[in-house]
């Protein structure tokens, strides 16, 4: 390149140049366009309307699946649902013989559960990929119930009460699961019913990979008891986790070795399956059911070495074989468990949404949250009267239907079909599985939540205030327990955007050098105020949580004392008043001017020279009396203002800021309260005479000057 090359940089600049409106200037050029409502009889009149097409329209609403079924590709989609279907039938069935147990259930309600809400799902979602049934979270806050209402201690008999009617415990404890499902169930309708499926906004990310990292660690807590094979009397109330974990150290003389053996052992091998899948999942057409492989040889172990007689490793015992008769659910308890139903709906809804928005992001179709609340709610619903109980989304069982080919809920029509087999043959043949294994198939199959614990290093790094949330989501359901926990959560996350308001971001802007760019004078170099001018910026909507703050910084960052202002013009004015009148007074004793017409004539006269022997300090009034001619001399600024209906500091003589303009940033502003209107008031108070209307405030930008 010779040294006489020119090299020219092109610069991209937007100009543009327009006079400054006020609201009312803005509507007269374009005025509002008025839309003309119908009245609220008619509106009411068209929805209630009985037609064809009005209940055509409510069917493929509420039925989704009348909309997409006629439109199915059979020839592409089958073979994918059917693989899909048949593998996520077979992880059913280990997961909801051991989430049944976690839950203080016999197992084969677990296959219950994963049978009837299920089918329910598939007529009523509108995810294609998400796996209803059994979930671990659900299931330990649903032990919160069976095991505080129906304890053993409550079914012992003998004379000792050494003897625990377990029978008894476990029908109670059906009973209770089954009314909790059906309390459950209305909960999601009614909310679905009635358009709340927003309620989940409440729930930040942080806030739910908190709950269910600090689930995860309940439910490996409780299933310490199985793995070690110690007898333990379940602890369901505040602070249970920390009593749980003093009875098992005080009791971990007691382990079964032989429990503790089996369960290291499922462990080990459930593990090694499981990376197995992830490394060969391009290879693999189907994932290898690691799960269901550990079931069969550990109960065909069990039944030839007889585990439980020789080592007292506990089995699951008798699974009843065939579906059962419908039965209406209790509710005499009932008013016990509302509020748990209630968590329990909002958290279960939560996880499914969450799931089912991220797979219909990735496969390009979107997801009815408030039919999703229906269908939840309508599959807990029809499954409590088959003593199921409440469900939610499995994240393990959806990656698996979404990674083996499954593309619609035919897929969850085929698991049900799977389960339905082992309901009415193959269950019974489970009866001498070890609950260590049930434990080891829980454990394992947390450790996607327990992956969530690198949230903490990744929050720290992008935003501390979420990761705030996180940890006191975390130790408070740990803590204390799960409905408490989630009670404090999410009063804690609606604090934080208080106190995100509250302490807002208030700064000077100045202008970028060589560009018409603002940006914070003490944070960014090369940027310099524009001289006379004050450009003041909040973060945030200034309302009434933070009206006085955002008052105070304005007056640090600008030196505007709006209150002692105030107080200066409100003498000044109350001095040039009195000034006035007494000069009034006097001019009326000293002339022939008898009326007030004819002193307001002559008493803005101006560009007249009076020789003035007394003054009322004229150099700060501005005002002055002649006593050759009693006329009041006003200056033509004064006078200027006074009929304009505003009055500045410059024309009371009083002292002026540094700056001849103040500039108020409003473009983070997105409402506006009263507290607002005031404190807006309060500032241009000092500046000008009144504020007619808010309009031209919120606007964006507004400019005082002094």
């Amino acid at each position: 390149m010779t040294g006489d090359t020119e090299i020219y940089q092109k610069v991209e600049r937007y100009c543009t140049k327009r006079h400054v409106l006020s609201q009312a200037e803005l509507e007269e050029i374009a005025a509002k366009s008025e839309v003309e409502k119908p009245p609220l009889w008619s509106e009411l009149k068209s929805r209630t309307r009985c037609s064809a097409e009005t209940g055509k329209s409510l069917l493929m609403k509420y039925l989704p699946i009348v909309r997409w079924l006629p439109r199915y590709s059979f020839k592409e989609w089958i073979m994918g649902d059917i693989i899909s279907g048949i593998s996520v039938g077979i992880m059913h069935l280990p997961q909801g013989l051991a989430y049944a147990l976690l839950a203080g259930l016999p197992p084969v309600f677990g296959l219950y559960t994963s049978f009837y809400p299920v089918f329910i799902y598939f007529l009523l979602g509108t995810s294609k990929h998400i796996s209803i049934g059994t979930f671990a979270v659900v299931s330990i806050m649903i032990s919160g119930v069976t095991e505080t209402l129906a304890p053993y201690g409550n079914f012992t008999v003998g004379q000792n009460a050494s003897i625990i009617e377990t029978a008894a415990v476990e029908h109670t404890r059906v009973e209770l699961a089954a009314s909790l499902a059906f309390l459950v169930g209305l909960f999601q309708i009614g909310l679905g019913l009635l358009q709340f499926g927003f309620v989940v906004t409440y729930l930040s990310e942080p806030l739910i990979r908190g709950y269910t990292t600090a689930s995860a660690v309940i439910v490996l807590v409780s299933q310490l008891k199985y793995l070690l094979g110690i007898h333990l009397t379940p602890k369901m109330q505040l602070f249970s986790v920390i009593y749980i974990l003093i009875d098992i150290f005080s009791r971990i003389t007691q382990t079964n070795v032989g429990a503790l053996i089996v369960s290291l052992t499922a462990i080990g091998i459930l593990l090694a399956m499981k990376f197995l899948n992830e490394k060969l999942a391009s290879r693999l057409p189907i994932p290898i059911p690691a799960e269901l492989i550990v079931l069969i040889v550990s109960t065909g172990i069990s039944y030839g070495v007889r585990l439980h007689d020789r080592f007292g490793v506990e089995n699951v015992g008798n699974i009843p074989a065939g579906l059962q008769a419908p039965v209406v659910p209790k509710f005499n308890q009932m008013g016990e468990m509302v509020g748990t139903a209630f968590a329990i709906a909002i958290v279960a809804f939560t996880i499914s949404i969450s799931l089912g928005k991220v797979l219909a992001s990735n496969h390009g179709y979107k997801v009815d949250s408030n039919q999703e609340l229906i269908a939840l709610g309508v599959g807990n619903t029809f499954g409590c009267f088959f003593q199921c109980f409440a469900t939610s989304t499995s994240l393990s069982r959806s990656l698996v239907q979404e990674s083996t080919g499954g593309k619609t809920q035919v897929s969850s029509a085929v698991s049900t079909l799977v389960i339905l087999i082992f309901i009415l043959r193959a269950g019974e043949l489970f009866q001498d599985l070890p609950k260590a294994i049930l434990a080891a198939v829980v454990v394992v199959n947390l450790r996607g939540m327990f992956r969530q614990f690198w949230d903490i290093q990744l929050l720290w790094k992008t935003n501390r205030i979420d990761l705030l949330v996180w940890l006191v989501t975390f130790l408070s359901t740990v803590i204390l327990s799960m409905d408490i926990g989630l009670g404090v959560s999410v009063a804690f996350s609606l604090l934080t955007v208080i106190f995100r308001t509250q302490l807002s971001n208030y700064s000077v802007l100045g202008q970028v050098s060589g560009i018409g760019i603002y940006r914070d004078v003490t944070k960014y170099q090369k940027t310099k105020e524009v001289p006379g001018i004050k450009i003041f910026h909040s973060s945030s909507t200034v309302y009434f949580a933070n009206a006085e703050l955002y008052l105070e910084a304005l007056k640090t960052k600008c030196g505007i004392d709006v209150e002692k202002l105030i107080e200066k013009k409100r003498k000044a004015l109350k001095k040039q008043n009195k000034t006035i009148e007494k000069a009034k007074k006097d001019a009326m004793k000293n002339s022939d001017l008898t009326n007030e017409a004819s002193f307001q004539k002559y008493r803005y006269q101006r560009n007249s020279i009076f020789p003035v022997n007394r003054e009322w300090d004229i150099d700060s009034l501005k005002v002055g009396l002649c006593s050759e001619s009693p006329v009041v001399i006003v200056t033509k600024q004064a006078k200027h203002e006074e009929q304009n209906g505003t009055i500045s500091l410059h024309s009371l003589g009083l002292e002026r800021p540094v700056f001849r303009s103040l500039i108020l940033d409003l473009s983070s502003f997105n409402f506006v309260d009263s507290a607002c209107v005031k404190i807006f008031k309060k500032v241009c108070g000092p500046c000008s005479h009144n504020i007619n209307s808010i309009s031209n405030v919120v606007m964006g930008i507004r400019t005082w000057c002094f």
